[in-house]
């Protein structure tokens, strides 16, 4: 039996996707989470087999709490579950640790056909994402401006365009009020914004966030 945990801050999702699974032969679904913060926790308590991870959530979201995971639970499978098809999302992923990425428009079939080929030890990538992946790679290829973003800078950014406040952003990935200001500065000069309001824009031009995530200044 495989042991899936499911991380989303939608409760809606979480259920749809726990009575799916439950309904399917060989999978069960031993535990939930609305956060990245609650993961890190609620996984090393359950110690699940596989995880689906959302990428947007409040908080650390996704990719810290992926990073987190690989490094603290030996063994975990974590499969991707995003609305977010596009680059830098899915290379950062993987490059996390995560062993498969799938897009929330996906048939069912194909979440359980990843679940079992990660559980196998094998990685699982939607057709999609693939291509896109594949189409980085060519010399010449469209890249976004945050594909020049670090994995550190990379989270900071997230978090700032959630509208976060710096002592939150320092608290929840260990680092000082003044790290988390020079990232902040880093962002803007690599990025040619000048307020996180602009950031947040410009993200949202991107894909990167979805425009109902806000737009916050410190």
């Amino acid at each position: 039996m495989i042991k899936v945990m499911i991380v989303d801050d939608h409760e809606l999702v979480r259920t749809g996707i726990t009575r799916i699974l439950n309904d399917a032969p060989g999978i069960t679904v031993i535990a939930e989470a609305a956060s990245g913060e609650e993961a890190l926790v609620i996984a090393h308590e359950s110690k699940p087999d596989v995880l689906l991870m959302d990428v947007s959530m409040p908080g650390i979201g996704g990719l810290e709490a992926t990073r987190k995971l690989v490094k603290s639970s030996a063994g975990l499978n974590i499969i991707v579950l995003s609305v977010h098809d596009e680059e830098p999302f899915p290379s950062r992923m993987m490059e996390a640790g995560a062993r498969g990425y799938l897009t929330k428009g996906c048939a069912v079939e194909e979440i359980l056909l990843a679940i079992k080929t990660v559980h196998s030890g094998e990685r699982y990538i939607d057709a999609d994402v693939a291509q896109k992946l594949a189409l980085k790679m060519v010399p010449g290829g469209e890249l976004s401006p945050f594909d020049s973003l670090s994995p550190r800078e990379m989270q900071v950014m997230l978090m700032l365009t959630q509208g976060q406040r710096t002592h939150v952003i320092s608290d929840s990935l260990s680092l000082s009020p003044k790290t988390i200001s020079t990232y902040r500065h880093r962002l803007y000069q690599k990025l040619g914004v000048g307020s996180d309001a602009d950031l947040t824009r410009m993200a949202i031009n991107y894909g990167i966030i979805e425009s109902s995530e806000g737009l916050g200044d410190d």
